[in-house]
């Protein structure tokens, strides 16, 4: 079965190569792909050691939830122990790395969905959680509810037995220094709090975006999807992005295709970027790559909105799609060794 790769730029096509050919059995194929975030990400501004410090840690995400369905392990525990890897490093921003809040304490969304039946569970605005995509599952599984948000979702999850730790947890100095950035970037744009709305809008790319996200196909042929998220640098007002908003910023339906996005939310929430992806999958026979890059750059670019999705489908085709100079990226389909990238031409 050929497993086809697809990337995105900053065009109004696809363009598409073969990455590597399943090997030759009856057993249905696995895959998984992982994303970092998008954004403007390039070479000439990272140093050799950092590159070195974000390939390794996709590598060993990639690798954790790669490991855990080459032992037959499920789509929604491989997401997990991907995520998992992700939310408890520095570097990225959800759980561990994630950004500030405008007054200068960090809430966490997340969001996990089942291929097989589309439960699915979500989290936002959560202060006290290590790992958010641990407790979006406890709401999919464990509650009659799809979200929950705040001291509610904190107190469900005390309910559970789920640890909590103080927000501090969080803090990093990168993080701090970028909220200082864009404090001062937002008081000299919206001067006496005239226009917020434009201030937060003329805020640099980087200060506006960041996610973690899974999409996992096992050797039952089910797909899940996952995400989290620290949200926007200086975010206000219990701001909630597209991370924990089923259709948005993830989906997942064994019928067409697993999704976990990344970007500037308000414009995956508008869209419906996840889900729209996938019915173009269902609904028209198209490719993931075909429809992750109609989506990503025909209907969001055209209208301001910048980042990427990582797609899956059923027969073990993977996208990683993005109209930004970036995405942190990785996949592994069976029998193959992972791929990493970076930056645009990776």
């Amino acid at each position: 079965m050929m497993l086809q790769l697809a990337k995105c730029f900053l065009v109004s096509s696809c363009l598409m190569g073969t990455v590597a050919t399943a090997e030759t059995s009856d057993a249905p194929p696995f895959a998984i792909a992982i994303h970092g975030g998008a954004g403007t990400i390039e070479k000439a501004s990272m140093t050799p050691e950092k590159e070195r410090a974000y390939r390794t840690k996709l590598e060993e995400a990639v690798n954790a939830g790669y490991g855990v369905l080459e032992q037959g392990g499920s789509s929604l525990d491989a997401v997990v122990a991907a995520i998992n890897i992700l939310e408890d490093s520095p570097l990225f921003n959800a759980g561990k790395g994630a950004v500030y809040t405008y007054d200068g304490t960090h809430e966490l969304d997340a969001s996990i969905m089942d291929g097989r039946d589309r439960q699915a569970g979500a989290v936002a605005g959560v202060k006290h959680i290590a790992n958010p995509i641990n407790l979006a599952r406890m709401v999919m599984e464990d509650s009659p509810f799809v979200m929950l948000a705040g001291q509610g979702a904190e107190d469900f999850a005390k309910s559970r037995g789920v640890p909590m730790v103080d927000n501090k947890t969080f803090d990093t100095e990168q993080r701090r220094q970028q909220l200082e950035r864009v404090k001062e970037k937002l008081d000299k744009e919206n001067k006496q709090d005239k226009d917020y709305r434009a201030a937060v809008e003329a805020l640099p790319e980087p200060f506006r975006m960041g996610t973690v996200g899974a999409v996992a196909l096992d050797n039952e042929g089910n797909l899940a999807a996952g995400t989290s998220t620290g949200g926007m640098t200086a975010k206000r007002y219990g701001r909630i992005g597209d991370s924990p908003v089923i259709g948005a910023g993830t989906f997942a339906d064994n019928k067409s295709c697993a999704v976990s996005a990344t970007g500037h939310g308000e414009y995956f929430i508008r869209y419906n970027v996840a889900a729209d992806i996938c019915s173009r999958v269902e609904y028209q026979s198209k490719s993931v790559a075909q429809a992750a890059g109609e989506v990503i750059n025909d209907i969001l670019l055209p209208v301001g909105g910048t980042g990427g999705v990582i797609v899956l489908d059923g027969e073990g085709n993977i996208a990683l799609t993005f109209n930004t100079k970036g995405m942190y990226r990785a996949s592994r389909v069976a029998g193959q060794k992972p791929v990493i990238g970076i930056f645009e031409k990776d």
